[in-house]
């Protein structure tokens, strides 16, 4: 795969996450057999999850849980021939506790044949 292939994939990213339109990425950038893994499992849950259905449950957690007030996402920063890393910055709401936060993670993807097969979250 080339590098102009890795910065085409991680530009995508980084453009759908702050234009909003990131949920439409599961069907074209994400590969069917993704993994992506968190730094810490949610309650109840795994911090792995296999596989489009189990990251789009993923997703909804997420969206359940927080009120997003914004969101950021700068790179793509790219590493080598398969790997590109994100910077996000978030303002949230957890919507239980009514706690409001500014975090950021990061996050690295790999890629193989233009798709992301595995995602990790640091923060």
């Amino acid at each position: 795969m080339s590098r102009d292939t890795l910065k085409s994939v991680g530009e995508t990213l980084v453009a759908a996450n702050n234009d909003g339109s990131y949920k439409s990425l599961i069907n074209t950038i994400y590969d069917a057999n993704c993994v992506s893994v968190e730094s810490a499992p949610p309650p109840g849950g795994s911090a792995e999850a296999k596989g489009l259905d189990a990251i789009r449950g993923k997703w909804a957690w997420w969206e359940d849980n927080h009120e997003v007030h914004e969101t950021k996402a700068s790179g793509p920063y790219l590493h080598g021939e398969d790997r590109f890393g994100v910077v996000f910055s978030m303002d949230v709401t957890n919507k239980a506790s009514g706690e409001r936060i500014s975090m950021q993670e990061i996050a690295i993807y790999t890629v193989k044949d233009g798709k992301i097969v595995r995602e990790e979250f640091f923060y």
